[in-house]
């Protein structure tokens, strides 16, 4: 219901400004709220058998039981503890598209970039990659600093870190993975 008063509220915003793109119309609305960087862990999620990955992301909101322990370096292996308990209340977990998106400064980049965990033999990195301009820059967002098939975190590169979506006052669940501008040209890729 929330979702539905949000989209509302956006075709609203569009047919009163005159705005013909829903995008432009969105980044006007959403802000993004400061979070605790110490509450979360980014995680490069096996699928099948390891092989390949995708983002997950980690909260944990209060104290009652640990979401997750983490073991090594470069790159550190996260147990994510959630998985064996009810985490309600206790744990945020974010697994795709619908918890957290790309943005850069006041823009909204969810509809254009898509979040893609990409592993090499040398290490497992976060990439932002554009969904519909193959033109657009692909950016370096985290990297494992080490390979591996496990659930591996990720270290936000310098200039990124999480944000919180908010519409008005009002903070939402959706996370950004956000950097007030983007990287110069030759920080974009690896």
């Amino acid at each position: 219901m929330a979702r539905l008063r949000i989209v509302t509220a956006v075709l609203t915003a569009t047919v009163a400004t005159g705005l013909t793109s829903p995008v432009r119309a969105q980044g006007s609305l959403f802000t993004a709220a400061e979070v605790d960087q110490t509450k979360f862990v980014m995680v490069s999620a096996p699928i099948g058998s390891g092989s390949s990955a995708q983002l997950n992301i980690y909260e944990q909101r209060t104290n009652a039981r640990p979401c997750f322990e983490m073991s090594g370096s470069a790159p550190a292996v996260v147990n994510p503890m959630l998985a064996t308990f009810d985490f309600t209340g206790i744990c945020n977990r974010y697994i795709d598209g619908n918890g957290y998106s790309l943005r850069i400064g006041g823009d909204d980049l969810g509809t254009r970039y898509r979040l893609s965990v990409i592993k090499s033999a040398d290490d497992v990195q976060l990439m932002a990659v554009p969904t519909r301009n193959p033109s657009q820059p692909t950016y370096l967002i985290a990297k494992a600093g080490g390979p591996g098939n496990d659930f591996i975190q990720l270290v936000l590169e310098p200039g990124w870190r999480l944000m919180r979506r908010q519409y008005g006052k009002r903070t939402l669940g959706h996370l950004y993975v956000y950097r007030d501008a983007a990287p110069a040209a030759d920080a974009e890729t690896p």
